[in-house]
């Protein structure tokens, strides 16, 4: 076999996300799910919950997911690459631990997982891995022969990635009035998580002071500000901002909030806005909600013209990134030395993640890293 198509050792990828609602009824159920053991009361819940019956009680999500797994099966088939893609999520059906089921009754030892979250942190990488030993444990238990499980490295800064944002942003700039499209400053958000848990992302010879997590966005974003000035000749301003702030108000969550920015920007008299969903994978809910609708409206609000530019969906580009990274890491599985693609400063992740690796904030055992119990 042609090694630039090789998948082994690995026999299966596992497409895993979030999750979501597909109907009203499965509203309070998911977020009882999503938010299970944290205390969060019944109020807050059918709160958030609002959000989701706005758009019928259904989060786009799942939909996206459909979407991602029929353009990654169409362009393995188009380049070579034999290898079945299986999808599962975190909170919603299809749950991992069935899909899991699936995959080992299918035959499959060797699977690795693709997050649709491109950074480190607990909520973007460690808790998938958590979900992931959780859903081995569940198959220990029905005397399943368990297969071995990796994870693809963060994604963040892979070309595929980072040169689709910067494309949707270019189109994004198309879209506002001429008059005011060269003074647009750039607003990059992603979601919002607590500065504790900012600053033990990653490895731990990197926390402190925010951490992987918002090196990595600050690095994404620096570099697609740069690629955009040496497009356009225009070099603007920009700043990382954050949005979907769920915890309870005592406890310290990154900032500045997007709608916060806004306002901050339209004082300083900035002429336009472009809001760029770069923690984002595709547009579920807090990017149709928080951005699409509560930041564009205090946008609209403020006389202040914005726009929000696309996230990588399902682009030929993205999906090609995600091929790479297969072969990447089963070429270093079998003890090759790939080209490991990133752009920016940071370079490439590890492919392992290291002990101590986005610090849980209570211990639970964490498949696909060096901490694993089933390596």
């Amino acid at each position: 076999m042609d090694r630039a198509r090789d998948p082994h050792p690995y026999d299966a990828l596992l497409l895993l996300s979030f999750g979501g609602p597909e109907g009203p009824d499965d509203v309070l159920p998911f977020l009882e799910n999503v938010t299970r053991g944290r205390g969060i009361p019944r109020e807050r819940l059918a709160e958030v919950g609002a959000h989701y019956h706005l758009f019928g009680g259904v989060s786009p999500i799942n939909g996206h997911n459909r979407e991602l797994l029929a353009a990654l099966r169409s362009d393995f088939a188009g380049h070579g690459l034999d290898l079945p893609v299986y999808w599962g999520n975190r909170n919603w059906a299809p749950y991992v631990t069935d899909t899991l089921r699936e995959i080992v009754r299918d035959g499959h030892r060797r699977v690795l997982t693709l997050a649709t979250s491109a950074y480190s942190s607990y909520s973007s990488c460690r808790q998938y891995r958590e979900d992931l030993a959780g859903a081995l444990a569940a198959l220990a238990e029905e005397g399943l022969d368990l297969p071995r499980v990796d994870k693809l490295r963060v994604y963040y800064n892979h070309p595929g990635f980072l040169e689709t944002m910067t494309d949707g942003v270019l189109r994004a700039l198309d879209e506002l009035p001429a008059d005011v499209r060269e003074g647009a400053v750039l607003a990059f958000t992603t979601h919002s998580i607590p500065t504790a848990a900012a600053d033990t992302s990653g490895p731990p010879a990197g926390h402190g002071d925010g951490g992987a997590y918002v090196s990595e966005h600050m690095d994404a974003a620096r570099w697609i500000a740069e690629a955009l000035a040496e497009r356009t000749g225009v070099r603007r301003p920009w700043e990382l901002v954050y949005q979907s702030r769920s915890g309870a108000p005592h406890i310290p969550w990154l900032e500045p909030d997007i709608c916060d920015h806004l306002r901050t920007l339209h004082e300083a008299g900035a002429p336009a806005v472009v809001m760029v969903p770069i923690g984002f994978v595709s547009d579920h809910m807090e990017v149709l909600y928080d951005l699409d609708t509560e930041a564009l409206a205090v946008a609209a609000e403020l006389g202040l013209p914005a726009v929000r530019s696309a996230t990588v969906g399902t682009d030929p580009r993205f999906v090609a990134a995600v091929r790479d990274l297969v072969l990447e890491r089963a070429a270093t599985e079998r003890g090759e030395q790939p080209q490991r693609c990133a752009l920016g400063t940071l370079g490439a992740g590890h492919d392992v993640c290291p002990v101590g690796c986005c610090a849980a904030r209570t211990p639970r055992p964490a498949a696909a890293g060096a901490d694993s119990p089933y390596a």
